[in-house]
């Protein structure tokens, strides 16, 4: 039989399924061992606490046994007093090894260790562990999610979704959507203008994107539309792809004020005529606000037959120029711990 040699598309796409397979078997791999380990310092802390509380063993009893393994294992790491103190809080924090193996076995260990830590309530902690599954937080996003209280703000904003989106799309729309949101990120001086606040979040569009959540598509800033032979513009479009739909947000450095409404309303009849696709579901407007009379907004929305929320946002606020020169610069701070250490 010859020895044919295959033409470069069908080798090309043998090459690309293999590839595709082994990253998926190195996925579901690392998963496993993942979901074992987690597992394995659940069985430990739950041995140290059934032994603790059975035999009235003390905390000292820990660090022998953070030595003895470490000495049996000692190419395993993570028998750590510190650490086996994590297993056993683990272990109390999640009773049930079926809890473990459903939920807190599918995060990775110090995921975990953070939610123990930052998180003391059992239903938020569940909160934050879905979350971190379904939107594959990494530490460093789980950490700036618990301390900006996202539990507590996910979903809270004043909205008319019910009124106006078929569910299921009204619920997702609505937990998508939080207040207040939390620019920590910008600092802004007390006469700043919505060109400014628009501006230091396009500088830092990467946080902005964490702030806003999965699922949002930067379209564009200062979008222009044209309608009746007049020019607007929006000052933020953005593409969700969970909800499939564009996502209008208007900022205002002032209080909300009903009239707000209408211009939103304007803007999405805009963009549903002239951007929205056949697939595409009906736009939503999110009016972010530096404050809101939650009674006001909620009057302001009703009747409304378009989809949009009101938040208000959160920035650092610039020191006032009368403090400014009384406290220390970095280089002076810097050349005061260099003098310490001479």
């Amino acid at each position: 039989m010859a020895d044919l040699v295959p033409s470069a598309k069908s080798y090309l796409d043998l090459l690309a399924r293999l590839k595709s397979e082994i990253r998926t078997a190195r996925i579901k791999a690392a998963l496993a061992v993942n979901s074992e380990l987690v597992r394995l310092y659940w069985k430990i802390g739950k041995q140290i606490l059934e032994r603790q509380a059975g035999e009235g063993w003390g905390t000292k009893v820990v660090e022998r046994l953070a030595k003895d393994l470490h000495s049996e294992f000692p190419d395993m790491k993570g028998f750590s007093r510190s650490n086996l103190l994590y297993m056993r809080a683990f272990a109390e924090a999640w009773p049930e090894e079926s809890t473990v193996q459903q939920l807190a076995g599918r995060l990775p260990w110090f995921h975990n260790c953070i939610v123990l830590d930052k998180v003391k309530v059992h239903q938020e902690r569940v909160w934050y562990i879905q979350a971190a599954i379904q939107n594959g937080w990494s530490r460093n996003v789980l950490v700036i999610q618990i301390e900006s209280g996202l539990y507590r703000r996910q979903g809270k904003a004043t909205t008319n979704f019910t009124a106006t989106l078929p569910a299921p799309q009204s619920d997702l729309a609505q937990q998508l959507i939080k207040d207040p949101y939390h620019f920590d990120f910008l600092t802004l001086g007390q006469e700043a203008q919505e060109r400014d606040l628009e501006r230091g979040l396009m500088a830092h569009l990467r946080q902005f994107l964490v702030e806003l959540g999965t699922g949002f598509a930067f379209v564009g800033s200062q979008v222009p539309l044209e309608v009746g032979g007049e020019d607007f513009k929006l000052d933020l479009l953005f593409y969700h792809l969970k909800l499939r739909c564009f996502v209008v947000i208007d900022l205002k450095m002032t209080p909300f004020k009903p009239e707000y409404v209408g211009k939103m309303n304007f803007y999405l009849a805009a963009v549903d005529d002239m951007l929205r696709h056949p697939g595409d579901k009906p736009s939503i407007g999110l009016i972010l606000c530096k404050t809101k009379n939650r009674i006001v907004a909620e009057y302001a929305l009703r009747g409304t037959s378009t989809p949009m929320g009101i938040s208000e946002f959160r920035h650092l606020a610039e020191l006032p120029e009368t403090l400014k020169g009384t406290l220390p610069t970095i280089e002076e701070i810097e050349a005061e711990l260099a003098g310490d250490h001479q």
